[in-house]
């Protein structure tokens, strides 16, 4: 006797269709499972026979025989245990042959019958939709989540005894559905404020321009000075997501198994901070198996922050360099090709030197002229000319410390951020591949960032002086574009582009000598 349903799998943030055969035959008990499965799905055998045996159910002494189709693409993970069970349970007669028409099956099971929850359930219900399949049956713990998705049932089961007793007709099951406005507009925020930072008022403005252009950022300056502090409150005056952001946020870490417990819907922009000591493929993706999202992945429509740039190792930032201008990274293996989506924010922190006190009006410094060459060379050029924005951050003094005065809050700033991305947004309708201005070509920028003769004059100095290069050059017109923006300005000006250049400290020579 044979049975036939569907399950799915994941390749990068895209789900596909597994077909479960299971044959029964009439001989010795063996219980073989072929279609090119991992570990995980071969040692599935004990977590269902033990599951049917404790859920009341019988698995005959006979030979059985799973086949996961399509055969040539690796199955890896545990979501395949129910769908491996129901099968074997339809082509012994213990349930309805056609109670699994039009559905899709995914669940862990325990040894008692129970469901766990599984990885990937936004996208997979997606394709379900696509496929033409009229509901999903999967754990409870997975029901929000699935339920995101119009247009499929979603039949959420706590057991495999549940799960037959649903398809046998002999318990009824509403399908689960979630309000999708109200889940998108629960957004959590974050408690921390801008206005919890004392002085740096020229540091919050970098943030400002960077958040209504979307640009990177790279602060230099003493320890203690608050780069930390800032970068953190970065996503507060960030646009809020649109849903379609949120959804595609939520994709990503579905699959990865980051996805906070009770929370189907990520609503926030997401602020990653690795550690200095990340290997190159848990920051861009990869790993052994089929790939998984990196970091930079993880932080996608958000925010990814590297503190202390030059202790993460020099192959680790060099890989950022192809994410940085495409948005997206590939990951090629022998037998495939995934690519992730990685449009995020990159901010990043460093020291002056080796010390951190150079510089430092208030504390000597004793690196010598070479070792903090050789300190701020562990950062490469190539990566510090896609940073848009280099701003200093100077040691705050006492008398802003202890001021009972609070600066900006974080809504006021998001106001004007918002605003300066609204213009953005008229400026590029109808376009697909740019959104802000940090997402403009060398087109874009001929088209929008035209420049007067006394501006033209100042950024041919600038050039000169501190020995920019072409993609710097890029850089600065579009943080000057974003400035003018802010200013609701139509043409940049020469105080637009002033400003521009200023945010360009780490090429000026003196950070090279």
């Amino acid at each position: 006797m044979i049975s036939q349903l569907c399950s799915a799998g994941t390749l990068g943030i895209e789900a596909f269709l597994i077909e479960v055969e299971t044959h029964v035959d009439n001989q010795m008990f063996t219980f073989n499972i072929v279609g090119l499965p991992d570990n995980a799905v071969k040692e599935s055998r004990e977590r269902i026979m033990a599951a049917i045996k404790n859920s009341g159910l019988s698995m005959p002494n006979k030979k059985y025989t799973v086949n996961l189709a399509p055969a040539d693409v690796r199955k890896e993970g545990s979501a395949f245990d129910l769908p491996i069970a129901l099968g074997i349970l339809s082509a012994t007669d213990q349930i309805p042959s056609d109670a699994l028409d039009k559905t899709l099956v995914l669940g862990e099971l325990a040894l008692d019958g129970t469901l766990r929850p599984a990885r990937g359930v936004l996208p997979i219900t997606i394709m379900a939709k696509c496929s033409e399949l009229t509901q999903i049956l999967l754990p409870q713990a997975n029901a929000d989540e699935a339920a995101l998705v119009e247009g499929v049932k979603v039949i959420a089961v706590e057991s495999l005894g549940q799960a037959v007793r649903f398809l046998s007709g002999k318990e009824e099951i509403k399908p689960f559905d979630v309000d999708r406005l109200a889940l998108f507009k629960a957004n959590s925020g974050t408690i921390l404020n801008l206005t919890d930072v004392k002085g740096q008022e020229n540091v919050k403005r970098a943030f400002e321009v960077a958040a209504a252009g979307g640009h990177n950022l790279i602060m230099v300056g003493p320890p203690g000075a608050g780069k930390t502090m800032i970068a953190k409150r970065l996503p507060s005056i960030l646009p809020p997501m649109t849903f379609d952001e949120a959804l595609e946020t939520t994709k990503i870490h579905s699959v990865a198994g980051t996805l906070p417990e009770n929370t189907p819907l990520l609503t926030d922009r997401q602020f990653r901070s690795p550690h200095h000591t990340i290997s190159d493929a848990a920051l861009v993706g990869g790993g052994m198996g089929i790939a998984r999202p990196g970091e930079i992945s993880l932080a996608h429509h958000g925010v990814l922050f590297l503190d202390e740039l030059p202790e993460f190792a020099r192959n680790v930032l060099e890989v950022l360099r192809q994410p940085l201008e495409d948005n997206k990274i590939t990951i090629s293996r022998t037998k495939l090709s995934l690519t992730f989506p990685c449009n995020f924010m990159l901010v990043a922190s460093m020291n002056p030197c080796p010390c951190g006190n150079f510089g430092n009006p208030n504390a000597s410094c004793n690196c010598s002229p070479v070792q903090i060459q050789r300190y701020m060379s562990k950062v490469s050029g190539p990566l510090l000319d896609r940073i848009d924005i280099h701003i200093e951050v100077a040691a705050v003094k006492y008398q802003e410390l202890s001021s009972e005065r609070r600066g900006e809050t974080s809504e006021s700033v998001r106001e004007r951020v918002v605003k300066a991305r609204e213009v953005q947004a008229e400026r590029f309708t109808g376009r697909e591949d740019v959104f802000k201005n940090a997402d403009m070509g060398s087109k874009d920028i001929r088209k929008y960032c035209k420049l007067e003769s006394d501006g033209q004059d100042l950024l041919k100095m600038a050039m000169s002086r501190l020995g920019l290069s072409a993609r710097a050059y890029d850089k600065i017109l579009k943080v000057a574009r974003t400035i003018a923006d802010l200013a609701g300005q139509e043409s940049i000006q020469p105080e637009h582009l002033s400003e521009a250049i200023q945010y360009r400290s780490l090429d000026r020579q003196f950070w090279n000598a």
